[in-house]
């Protein structure tokens, strides 16, 4: 028996228990040992997904409750080994990983710890003395890497969720392949405190589920400041918090998707079409001075923070050493200290120019990798084929830019194709959104914080200053009525505006509003423009909710039309 996850989090069966038995059922049946390194006992399990339901049963609200987590092993989880992929590294840690101790304490129950590209390093799921991890569904073809277990896990429906980590593309190209969406916040929004390092600058902890909405609310319980990890990072006080309405999206030009095999070029050029009739608006651009930036991170002096993870652990030449794995790494001993400041100056330009590139769009669309490989070609050819994978994925991290993968058109033969939406640090919920109307389905919240901003009149959806809602990425939170403490007024301004103003209990009527939610630097420049007489206030709402909110002066109001019998402003202008 599947475990089927219905809109990403309500799943049948209901309990923790029976979801938990089914999940060790499917292991049984999948037979498909090189995924796991290890996994739990099954009554630790069981007893886990218990103490869930027993949870739940007193009235805790857990929005992963009884989720079976699979978790890669270069992730600690306490009580198990971590082996990163390589036997003789292995040691027993005391304290999980926070991103997944997060989880748990959500209610998630984690099933066990998952095979990789050893060291997270590959981006094939081949380079592992535990097995190289096959395809869910089709055992010739690789699963991708370097977080090949936890992502097959999750597409062959053992796991709900998959936790991975991104430094190449390790997050979003086993999502590719199969048919998964991959979250790749941006770095330290998810902190990687016990995670083993590739690249510690550029390591991120990831998220795989079958879902956008279980992906992204397994990732907001990630996500977080964490004080042992001191790259985490909160979201700022300018985050936005919505893609626009019609946003728009730049894609590479056709010089720049040469590495892709024409399966791929195909069902991407469907994928584009089909987002145009979505509703993005589509312009193509030259990427290219980002696609020479990703080859930084393999071919430049940034590698030896791969030496400075496990060189001297591989330099001892144990005997789990992936061959390929520990020729990459011991190359990254060579760099001189001035050929990685060069190579920091050049990956500053590189940022700066997709700062350039992006500015006026919502984001950027690429295909997340160039081809879906067998194991045979791979053990053929495994550092051609995993240069030209990484193609699109590799300057991600070291430009500080956030990504989420989603499944695109499926190509011409029926197989899944994968593409991302690419965006700026801390614009992972336009990304988010963007890969929601791509995919036709809702768009989760994931970036919290912020504050709410009711409007009334000129501001509210499909009005004539609703864009400026837009620019400074507010997101719909939902309709309102204020307390019957408010008059309305319809004021003599260009545009036309309503006036609201709070008159005492019972001496108004309750009026129509929206409730936004925008960034504090947002509403802070919503104030510094507001133009006489409008002013910014707490409205009390129906509900007994105190909100900042427009209102106008007293004495505006005392020379304006009163429209209070009307409701609301969008009831006047429509009478």
């Amino acid at each position: 028996m599947s475990i089927v996850v219905e809109n990403g989090l309500s799943a049948a069966p209901s309990s923790s228990r029976a979801r938990a038995e089914a999940a060790l059922r499917r292991l049984g049946e999948v037979d498909r040992p090189e995924v796991w390194i290890a996994l739990r006992p099954a009554a630790d399990v069981l007893a886990d997904a218990d103490a869930v339901d027993a949870r739940v049963a007193a009235g805790e609200d857990l929005p992963l409750a009884g989720l079976l987590v699979a978790v890669k092993d270069n992730v600690d989880v306490a009580g198990l080994p971590t082996t990163a992929g390589c036997p003789e590294f292995a040691y027993t840690p005391t304290d999980t990983a926070s991103g997944v101790a997060r989880l748990v304490a959500a209610g998630a129950v984690i099933l066990g710890k998952t095979n990789l590209d050893q060291f997270a390093t590959g981006l094939v799921g081949t380079r592992s003395p535990y097995g190289a991890v096959r395809c869910s569904w089709d055992p010739e073809r690789v699963s991708g890497g370097s977080s090949s277990g936890s992502a097959t896990a999750v597409a062959l429906g053992i796991a709900d969720i998959g936790i991975g980590t991104d430094t190449a593309g390790s997050g979003r190209v086993p999502a590719a392949l199969q048919g998964l969406v991959g979250i790749k916040a941006t770095l330290g929004v998810i902190p990687a405190h016990g995670v083993v390092p590739a690249c510690v600058d550029y390591d991120c902890l990831t998220v795989f589920a079958t879902s956008l909405d279980l992906a992204v609310t397994a990732a907001k319980v990630m996500a977080g400041p964490e004080p042992r990890d001191a790259r985490s990072r909160r979201w700022p006080s300018d985050v936005p918090f919505a893609a626009p309405s019609t946003p728009r999206v730049a894609v590479p030009r056709a010089e720049d998707l040469v590495e892709l095999c024409d399966e791929y070029r195909e069902a991407f050029a469907r994928t584009v079409a089909a987002g145009r009739a979505a509703g993005l608006d589509v312009t193509e651009v030259d990427v290219s001075p980002l696609l020479d930036a990703a080859t930084l991170l393999y071919d430049g002096a940034v590698v030896a923070q791969r030496y400075a993870a496990v060189g001297e652990f591989l330099a001892t030449n144990p005997a789990g050493a992936d061959p390929t794995v520990a020729a990459i790494v011991a190359a990254a001993e060579r760099p001189a200290a001035h050929e990685l400041v060069a190579d920091l100056d050049t990956l500053t330009h590189a940022k700066a120019f997709a700062a350039d590139l992006l500015d006026g769009f919502a984001g950027l669309l690429l295909p997340t990798t160039t081809e879906h490989p067998t194991i045979a070609a791979v053990q053929s050819d495994p550092i051609g084929i995993n240069r030209r994978m990484g193609t699109f994925t590799n300057f991600c991290n070291l430009l500080d830019m956030a990504a989420v993968a989603v499944p695109g058109v499926p190509t011409a033969e029926g197989h899944p194709f994968g593409v991302m939406v690419v965006v700026p640090a801390f614009a992972d919920q336009v990304a988010v959104d963007l890969a929601a109307r791509l995919t036709g389905v809702a768009a989760p919240g994931f970036a919290s914080g912020g504050v709410e901003l009711a409007v009334f009149g000129a501001h509210l959806r499909d009005q004539p200053l609703h864009f400026q809602l837009e620019e400074i990425g507010a997101r719909f939170v939902e309709e309102v009525h204020t307390s019957d403490a408010y008059r309305l007024t319809a004021l003599n301004t260009t545009p036309p505006k309503p006036g609201l103003v709070r008159h005492g209990t019972g001496r108004g009527a309750p009026i129509a509003g929206e409730v936004f939610r925008v960034s504090e630097a947002g509403l802070g420049r919503f104030l510094a423009a507001l133009p006489a007489p409008m002013t910014l206030t707490s409205v009390e709402l129906s509900d007994g909710r105190w909100v900042v909110g427009f209102g106008c002066t007293h004495d505006a109001a005392a020379d304006a039309v009163d429209i209070t019998e009307f409701g609301g402003w969008v009831a006047y202008r429509t009478r």
